[in-house]
């Protein structure tokens, strides 16, 4: 069975610019806060990934923070700050805000006080985009990083955080984007790495192969390979939505990642239309990927204002940039024969 991969929001393939530097990288010896001829090397790798970081972000100016992730990025960026978020954020922020701002249907998001707030700037389960406001304190940047166009100094925020292997790179490291002149407290302290603002030893292989990554991001994303996704994308929305009458498509008419397909079947559970189409040869998943096996209603689509029978039949499809309109064919064909078995059993 040729399996056909279609969960890229919960992680992308490593791209092959990413393993030749993952590679290279493996054979620099030094600590990169040594000052003999190693270290500086070392340090070299680390500081070439930093601006090819912050290139591809549209950061130039701010300052790079190299993490072990978007989940310690979200954290260094808001902890003790009291900040206001929405439900449909994802768990990372949601630790360290309060659930305050209201959604509406469409996955929109009203910030009244944007200087003490978090938003995402696009959702990893429905793929809505928001409009930040001005003045921003956070911002979830993970999921649009190299999918849609849009720069960290022209969005207003004051902090956004990113991780690697959204977009290709390794797993295990990510970025805070620091806007100069932004107060911002270590959470961890020890050596002064990293500006000051994450002690630890960093880690050269990772952030190397995240640099790649996030260069190469940037050029499919100029070159406009993700319109191309965004048309597959649609000829299977078209696809599906010409025959399954019982399904919501969550977000459609709004902006959204070119990639991503919500879709929500009352009374037919998320996570066995997981299982049925992972049999099939077809990786979905039933939101994301850091709460997809917790079994419980999407919290996105509760937040939307969706029952609890509809949130709870959500699945996510998210293309890549080597998905076929052969694959998504494949996939609709699947999946529409399931989706008449239930309605047979459901009437």
């Amino acid at each position: 069975m040729n399996r056909v991969y279609l969960d890229h929001n919960a992680t992308m393939p490593l791209r092959p610019e990413a393993r030749a530097a993952i590679h290279a990288a493996c054979d620099v010896v030094g600590n990169p806060s040594s000052v003999h001829a190693e270290g500086r090397k070392a340090r070299a790798l680390v500081e070439r990934a930093r601006a090819q970081v912050a290139a591809a972000l549209g950061a130039e100016g701010a300052d790079i923070i190299f993490t072990s992730g978007a989940t310690e990025a979200a954290a260094l960026a808001m902890a003790g700050r009291g900040l206001s978020c929405a439900a449909i954020e994802h768990d990372a922020v949601r630790a360290w805000g309060d659930d305050s701002l209201a959604v509406d249907g469409s996955g929109r998001v009203a910030v009244p006080d944007p200087t003490h707030a978090a938003l995402q700037l696009a959702n990893s389960e429905t793929g809505v985009v928001q409009d930040l406001p001005e003045g921003l304190a956070v911002s979830d940047l993970t999921q649009a990083f190299g999918k849609i166009p849009f720069a960290f100094n022209w969005l207003g925020a004051e902090m956004g955080f990113v991780s690697a292997h959204k977009l290709g790179g390794p797993k295990g490291v990510g970025a805070l984007v620091v806007r100069q002149g932004t107060d911002l407290a270590a959470q961890i302290r020890g050596g002064g790495q990293e500006m000051g603002r994450r002690a630890g030893t960093e880690n050269i292989i990772g952030i190397a192969g995240f640099g790649a990554a996030a260069e190469a991001a940037q050029r499919d994303l100029d070159s406009g390979r993700w319109e191309v996704v965004s048309e597959i994308r649609n000829i299977l929305e078209k696809a599906l939505d010409a025959v399954a009458s019982k399904t919501i498509f969550v977000g459609k008419g709004s902006q959204r990642l070119p990639n991503t397909l919500c879709l929500a079947t009352p009374g037919w559970k998320g996570e066995t239309q997981v299982m049925q189409m992972d049999l099939a040869g077809f990786a979905v998943s039933a939101g994301s990927a850091c709460s997809s096996g917790k079994m419980r209603p999407s919290g996105v689509l509760t937040a939307m204002g969706y029952e609890t029978a509809t949130a709870a039949g959500a699945i996510r499809i998210s293309l890549g940039l080597e998905t076929t309109q052969e694959d998504v064919l494949r996939f609709a064909e699947v999946w529409l024969k399931a989706y008449h078995r239930f309605a047979e059993r459901a009437a």
